[in-house]
């Protein structure tokens, strides 16, 4: 790697800097910040922290080299109110050091999957299977042309599976969006980023380099009763857990900047919102009791998964979106669509633009009906069992892919405008080519909270359960190809501090472990003739890990080594790590985490694209009449409903890492 990506790396954009050095003056000069409060001898107090964090995956080389400065800072105001402010810049030089992988000069050309009696198809080769569409993609498109470059793409879900037997493959452009603009759109605050908004993810027109920035104020009642205000943009933290989000889903998550490997303080997106709190005190059989409600009002934004060509996409959901936003603006090459002559393995095929992909993406509006209200009453009984009951009502943070319904006949190699049929999406039979629309529904919650000792095993239990109502899921045994469910989800966790004689004879190991629990209710599946068709999410899944700790020399040196294990989908990921604080203000950390589980098969799931009756090419003749047309067959593959069976961990089977970060207080 050449000096001069590293010079340009380390240099900041202009914006970068101006908002750093606001940062580093909050800090330097807080003495000098004008006295807002009564008392002229009440300073600012202010922190100023700097972090790297380069990490190196498997495979790819680099894949972060991110730059943090972060100031803290708070202030005691006029009348009892305080004031406390967090500001975060980051510059990821990833995109200019290692741009062959993540930035300008990503990608290639890519091949799409045939059956067994033809070669593969190139992405955009003039001709698809001869018996289907004889000639060059029947005049919607010339090969030639940006559009439809073989350039500068991956093929989706390359990066964690061993291949789509079966399934459906699709190419994904993996550029910046200014070098690229193929499958560009906005998902809810990500997906359309240019370099510089990858790199520099704070400065956009959310203002997220304001990481809090809110007043509190406590209000005397009789009898010593309080009111409690915090007004503000903030985090509000519900949950009692560490990773898994139950309670705690008032803030979405930005997970785009390290996977679910960061601590959720720092990638929680905080949002403008307003709590009052009405802390009532003891009772007979209460040591304290508080009555809260949260209003989000904020607009509405969801959790950032990542976007297609980032290093960081959870579940791959940023390179499936771009891929259909792509396959909808422009048409696309789709590998395995088209069935012949009893085959089983599917040929490729060209769509128009307009024909499958992601048509649409309903983002809520500001209004008072898509805020966020929630209330929570928390307790402690006077045995010590602290306990909380808690209810919102919300949008959904993650997306619902609907698949969109018309009829008529399709030519998948025409759009609707050369057919007359309005701009809209394909005339066709029935509802299973992969068409639709991202919504993000209105969820409701109830559930609950606790936590308490275990004298007689020396430990700490934590408890978390929440039901909500109105999501939705992926189910292709539907003719819109989602359905509603209710869902229960629970955390069970322990903490325990145990002598370990070999690690240490002065100092206990933390033991810390959970196990988290989901079940769907009327989940729905069946058994076809070519595998499994509804809905890949498991109807009940668990997820446990374990973290052991342990503190050494004077507590300057800590190692640990957290596992995890996704139950059904059988993938594993094991993460060791040392922290050494070399001062007081200087702290590293090295580490890596590895990935690992041989069950691919079990993550296979009807695509439902044989039910579309393109007879005979599809259902009815290709399949042997075993079933009837617009019925899915169950034939699919990992692509591109497996991810939901495989989670998080298993659709980062790609992404093994080591990683150094260094952490310095000013």
């Amino acid at each position: 790697m050449n000096n001069k990506k590293w010079r340009k790396a380390l240099q900041p954009k202009a914006i970068a800097l101006a908002a750093v050095m606001s940062v580093t003056s909050a800090s330097a000069f807080a003495q000098n910040l004008p006295d807002l409060g009564v008392t002229s001898g009440d300073p600012w107090q202010a922190d100023l922290y700097y972090e790297n964090h380069t990490a190196g995956r498997e495979g790819a080389g680099l894949s972060k080299f991110r730059n943090t400065l972060q100031s803290e800072m708070s202030k005691n105001l006029n009348d009892g109110w305080r004031f406390r402010g967090i500001l975060r810049a980051t510059y990821d030089g990833v995109y200019d050091l290692n741009d062959k992988e993540y930035g300008k000069n990503a990608g290639g050309a890519v091949n799409m999957t045939n059956g067994a009696l033809a070669p593969a198809t190139a992405y955009n080769a003039p001709v698809v299977y001869q018996n289907w569409a004889p000639g060059p993609f029947a005049g919607f498109g010339d090969p030639a042309t940006a559009a439809w470059s073989n350039n500068g793409l991956k093929v989706l879900g390359s990066g964690w599976n061993n291949g789509t037997p079966n399934g459906l493959s699709f190419a994904v452009p993996v550029r910046p969006c200014e070098v690229d603009s193929r499958g560009c759109r906005d998902f809810g605050g990500y997906g359309d980023k240019k370099t510089s908004e990858l790199a520099m993810p704070e400065f956009n027109d959310r203002l997220d380099f304001i990481r809090e920035a809110y007043v509190t104020k406590t209000f005397g009642m009789d009898e010593g009763k309080s009111t409690f205000l915090k007004v503000g943009k903030q985090q509000v933290v519900w949950g009692r857990t560490d990773l898994f989000r139950v309670l705690d889903v008032i803030n979405p998550v930005d997970y785009s900047r390290n996977n679910i490997y960061d601590e959720l303080q720092d990638i929680r997106i905080p949002m403008w919102i307003a709590q009052a709190e009405y802390r009532m005190g003891g009772s007979e059989t209460m040591q304290d009791r508080n009555l809260s409600v949260v209003w989000n009002f904020d607009k509405f934004r969801p959790n950032n998964l990542g976007q297609g060509g980032t290093p960081n996409s959870i579940l791959d959901a940023g390179n499936f979106f771009r891929s259909m936003a792509n396959c909808w603006d422009n048409g696309c090459t789709v590998g395995g669509f088209a069935l012949a002559d009893g085959a089983v393995g599917g040929f490729s095929t060209a769509f128009a633009p307009g024909t499958i992909g992601i048509h649409n993406v309903n983002l809520p509006n500001w209004s008072l009906d898509n805020t966020q209200l929630g209330m929570k009453f928390e307790g402690v009984t006077q045995e010590g069992l602290s306990f909380s009951l808690n209810a919102l009502t919300y949008r959904s943070q993650l997306p619902s892919l609907r698949g969109m319904t018309k009829t008529g006949t399709l030519n998948p190699f025409r759009n609707d405008n050369q057919q007359g049929g309005g701009a809209t999406g394909p005339l066709m039979n029935g509802a299973y080519l992969p068409l639709f629309e991202v919504v993000y529904p209105r969820v409701n919650l109830v559930g609950g909270s606790m936590d308490f000792q275990v004298e007689s095993l020396g430990a700490a239990m934590r408890l978390e359960g929440a039901y909500t109502s109105g999501e939705e899921f992926a189910n292709t045994l539907r003719p819109e190809l989602y359905s509603k469910n209710n869902v229960w989800r629970s955390v069970i966790g322990f903490d325990r501090p145990t002598f370990v004689p070999f690690i240490s004879t002065e100092r206990t190991v933390l033991f810390s472990g959970q196990l988290f629990y989901q079940h769907i209710f009327n989940h729905e599946k069946e058994a076809r003739p070519w595998g499994m068709s509804g809905m890949p999410d498991w109807e009940n899944n668990v997820i446990g890990t374990l973290l052991m700790k342990a503190f050494l020399m004077n507590d300057r040196l800590s190692p640990e080594v957290i596992f995890a294990r996704d139950f059904q989908a059988k993938a594993n990921v094991i993460a060791p790590a040392v922290e050494w604080s070399a001062t007081d203000n200087l702290k590293f950390k090295f580490g890596a985490n590895v990935k690992f589980g041989t069950e691919q098969q079990n993550w296979q799931w009807s695509s439902a694209h044989a039910a579309n009756a393109l007879d005979p090419f599809t259902a009815s003749t290709a399949l042997g009449n075993s079933i009837a047309p617009l019925t899915d067959s169950g034939l699919g593959g990992v692509e591109p409903l497996g991810r939901f069976r495989a989670g998080p961990i298993g659709t980062a089977f790609g992404q093994n890492e080591i990683f150094a970060t260094m952490r310095y207080k000013f």
